[in-house]
């Protein structure tokens, strides 16, 4: 099964991925509800990182294949999104994870820096595919593929660095 026809078959049938979207953000507020102060203690909190990660991976995906659709493929429109597959996992995972922070501190949740690292990681990397595409830099490049890969490798480490840096 491919990409594609994975998302052509979640569209066909949108009932279970549309009650999974919305089943994270209801399950944040049930279970701020049902913990009270002791969110902080040990089986919850693994159980909100659970949350975290449920809503966080789909999420990001969807950002991703967004994000690479408007920016890599011609003809990208935003009039050509599919809500189940490109909208709805986004908006699950932002409310999800604003439920979330009302209750509980993100540096409680275990794992959550991993998931920020991630995202800092991708949003560098897009931003250097971005700008690669944008000059043409690699069609006019008389270098070798191994300079080039490095000189990616080094931008990336560099700019990671200093995103780090800033959210300090």
């Amino acid at each position: 099964m491919t990409l594609g026809e994975f998302m052509r078959a979640v569209s066909d049938d949108p009932v279970p991925a549309t009650l999974y979207f919305f089943a994270l953000p209801t399950l944040a507020l049930l279970t701020n509800w049902v913990t009270g102060k002791a969110a902080y203690a040990a089986p919850w909190k693994y159980f909100y990182a659970l949350l975290v990660y449920a809503a966080c991976i789909p999420g990001i995906f969807a950002t991703c294949l967004s994000i690479y659709l408007f920016l890599f493929q011609p003809g990208g429109n935003i009039f050509n999104l599919n809500l189940i597959t490109q909208v709805l996992p986004i908006l699950s995972m932002i409310l999800t994870l604003a439920i979330i922070r009302q209750h509980i501190a993100f540096t409680w949740i275990p794992g959550f820096r991993k998931l920020s690292n991630l995202i800092l990681s991708l949003s560098v990397i897009f931003l250097l595919m971005y700008l690669l595409d944008r000059m043409r830099l690699v069609a006019f490049v008389y270098m070798p593929v191994q300079y080039l890969l490095l000189i990616v490798v080094g931008a990336l480490l560099l700019l990671n660095y200093s995103f780090r840096q800033l959210l300090r």
